[in-house]
């Protein structure tokens, strides 16, 4: 409770909203409502738009300026899904509840998807909050399902979950996104009582950590294993500016996947490389002022790059969540980075009007510059960490 207490009190005091010559609008309670009531708003907007298309769920805005949707098979497709049931327990709304369940029940058919990765965004980021929310037999068993067509992709040998298919490029290509994944199988692991999702895992993170990460704890895109030998073939990036450089939203990656496993397993090393990748980040000099990083640390015409705020939300969810881990200044640190990174997002510049913006939350994000593919638009991945984070620097205030 006195942590509690005063992580609290660092919240405030880190950005200066106890002053009181700021107006009561501008208070770190007063962002988090602004915040979550605008999401709310986009976010009934889009949902009521889209029900007329049974089979859409929401990607971005298009090069023509129109809504783009994806269906289930899309990577993004359980983030939709998931921002409607953060938004349903916030507000108690039946009407929400609907809306969850009907996208939800989208992406139902991904469950026998063995050819991603990417079932934890797609299903844990959908029936995960569902089931949570409803205790539902009916979420529940989709989620044992998708756990184990995951688990097809574990390769024992090297230790990892393969990301993408096998190419002349790749052999086993394994993405620091994947990290992201696990928390699926922690829950799924705890639903069953059976201990082989949280092994695979464990496994996925232990290595990672050894094949992912530079000395100053920046981690490469992609990491390319011989299937035979499980040597690392090379290290490279497919999204980021160059190999060698460091990707803002694969930072944000590790950063959560760290910290959530050491939440999930407490494992010391899960939380010391957190804490390395969070020093980094808020260390770095490319990072602006108002800490809302561009789309790469190494981009090369900073100031002159676009920022993105898929980025910035996954980190400063990720920092609320690390900050209950350690204590004292270093907390304090990760408070002040996550709230300033939140107060830049809730402002002008990146919060959209009501009914504005496609009905996204949130402008200007990067999905991959090099691949000339989602640059400076919103995305549903942005929205979603967003609420997210508001929700969780909400509970850590009462």
């Amino acid at each position: 409770m006195k942590k509690l207490i005063y992580l609290s009190l660092a919240l405030l005091i880190a950005v200066g909203f106890s002053c009181k010559s700021e107006s009561s609008q501008d208070s770190l309670q007063g962002m988090i409502d602004k915040g979550l009531d605008r999401s709310l708003a986009q976010v009934k907007l889009m949902a009521a738009d889209l029900m007329s298309q049974p089979d859409k769920l929401p990607r971005t805005i298009g090069k023509d300026g129109s809504f783009a949707t994806s269906n289930s098979s899309w990577w993004c497709s359980g983030f939709f899904p998931g921002e409607l049931w953060m938004l349903y327990e916030y507000t108690g709304d039946e009407a929400l509840k609907t809306y969850a369940d009907n996208y939800t029940r989208r992406v139902e058919k991904e469950q026998f998807n063995t050819g991603t990765h990417d079932l934890g965004f797609m299903l844990y980021c959908s029936y995960g909050h569902a089931y949570r929310l409803t205790g539902d037999e009916y979420y529940k068993n989709v989620l044992i399902q998708g756990a184990n067509s995951l688990c097809t992709r574990f390769r024992p040998n090297i230790g990892i979950i393969q990301s993408w298919g096998s190419s002349k490029k790749w052999q086993c290509p394994v993405i620091i996104d994947n990290m992201m994944n696990l928390e699926f199988l922690e829950e799924v692991s705890k639903i069953t009582k059976d201990p082989k999702y949280d092994e695979i895992a464990n496994s996925h993170a232990h290595v990672t950590i050894k094949n992912h990460f530079r000395d100053d704890f920046s981690t490469f895109h992609v990491v390319n294993y011989d299937t035979l030998s499980t040597e690392v073939l090379a290290r490279q990036t497919a999204q980021g500016y160059a190999d060698e450089s460091s990707w803002a939203r694969g930072q944000a990656w590790g950063l959560y996947g760290y910290t959530m496993m050491y939440r999930e397993t407490k494992k010391a090393e899960y939380l010391e490389q957190a804490r390395h990748i969070a020093q980094f980040i808020m260390n770095h000099p490319n990072l602006p002022a108002d800490k809302v990083p561009y789309w790469d640390f190494n981009a090369p015409n900073i100031p002159n790059e676009e920022r993105d705020a898929s980025a910035g939300s996954i980190i400063a969810s990720a920092l609320i969540e690390l900050c209950q881990f350690v204590e004292g200044d270093e907390s304090k640190a990760y408070c002040d980075l996550a709230c300033q990174i939140l107060k830049t997002l809730t402002s002008d510049e990146y919060l959209a009007e009501v009914g504005t913006n496609c009905n996204f939350i949130l402008k200007h994000s990067v999905g991959s510059k090099p691949g000339h593919s989602e640059v400076d638009v919103p995305l549903t991945y942005a929205d979603y960490y967003y609420i997210e984070a508001l929700l969780r620097l909400k509970k850590l205030l009462k």
